[in-house]
């Protein structure tokens, strides 16, 4: 046999049309003297504007006769083959299928959902139960001198009370000359106590309440070492009205409900199917350890 006909038999196209005709001859078989029922293709009028619509989103103007045409009959074509793939089980296994059908499903659940427009009252009490998502801050302003701590500890306490009266003095000191050099910032204004913890260090931004507003105090500890800090400004943290975070409490109750409600979906057609695992070995006890531990 050639090169080239051995080539034509691996090819993939001519196993698929061998497989149709054995099942085209298997039906004659079973049917004989039989004419195939005709499935019925119709294409509404609103399926040819969704056509025309999508082709001038695309192009920026509307398709002509012969374009739409086009449009029209390759939308039957694309109908014809995804009905006779799914005949021949060509959609079966297929990760990608599976995926855009799961897909399809939660885009159903969440066009329900969204139908339903959420009250003052149900936004009011999303708002009660997750306090913490919403409480704004305290913020502070202040300016700090550094002092580093690869010095005997003496020494450095010394220089820290020396320079702290100065910095309160009569001739204040000026804070930019004072201290070491640091390349952490030398103030801060209205920074998120967040902010401050990622920058100093939990340790400094908790200090931080302590401080008494518009004097130099410390030392005040942090992990790069020691700061004298002039609190000038402080701003507790509080739970904002509704009426001033209304639309990132919709946003979020919109989102947790869609989750809530797509588990529930998924938990009630679970019901209607009966799930057995054949776990490789060593597989199901993991899985065990990780359920128990979960729970």
């Amino acid at each position: 046999m050639s090169k080239a006909a051995k080539s034509i038999l691996r090819e993939p196209l001519l196993h698929f049309l061998l497989l149709g005709a054995i099942l085209f001859a298997a039906y004659e078989y079973l049917n004989p003297g039989s004419e195939p029922d005709q499935e019925a293709i119709v294409i509404s009028e609103g399926q040819v504007e969704a056509l025309a619509t999508s082709f001038a989103k695309v192009w920026q103007r509307p398709p002509t006769d012969e374009e739409l045409k086009g449009l029209v009959d390759q939308h039957i074509k694309e109908e014809i083959f995804s009905r006779e793939a799914i005949k021949l089980g060509l959609d079966k296994d297929d990760v990608v299928i599976r995926r855009r059908l799961q897909q399809k499903m939660e885009f159903v659940t969440d066009d329900l959902l969204s139908a339903r427009e959420p009250t003052d009252e149900d936004l009011q009490q999303y708002l009660t139960e997750h306090t913490d998502a919403f409480r704004e801050e305290p913020r502070f302003t202040f300016s700090q001198v550094f002092l580093n701590p690869n010095k005997p500890e003496d020494q450095l306490m010394t220089e820290a009370q020396e320079l702290l009266a100065s910095l309160n003095g009569s001739e204040a000191l000026d804070p930019a000359q004072a201290g070491d050099s640091t390349l952490l910032p030398q103030s801060m204004e209205n920074a998120a106590q967040s902010r401050i913890e990622y920058t100093f260090g939990s340790a400094f931004s908790k200090d931080l309440n302590q401080l008494p507003i518009g004097q130099w105090s410390g030392p005040v500890s942090s992990g790069y070492g020691l700061h004298l800090v002039r609190l000038e400004g402080r701003t507790d943290g509080r739970l904002p009205d509704l009426a001033e975070v209304r639309e990132a409490v919709r946003r979020e109750w919109e989102n947790d409900r869609r989750t809530r409600a797509g588990k529930q979906f998924y938990d009630r057609l679970l019901e209607q199917y009966q799930v057995s695992i054949d776990w490789p070995e060593g597989l199901q006890s993991a899985e065990e350890e990780t359920r128990t531990a979960a729970n």
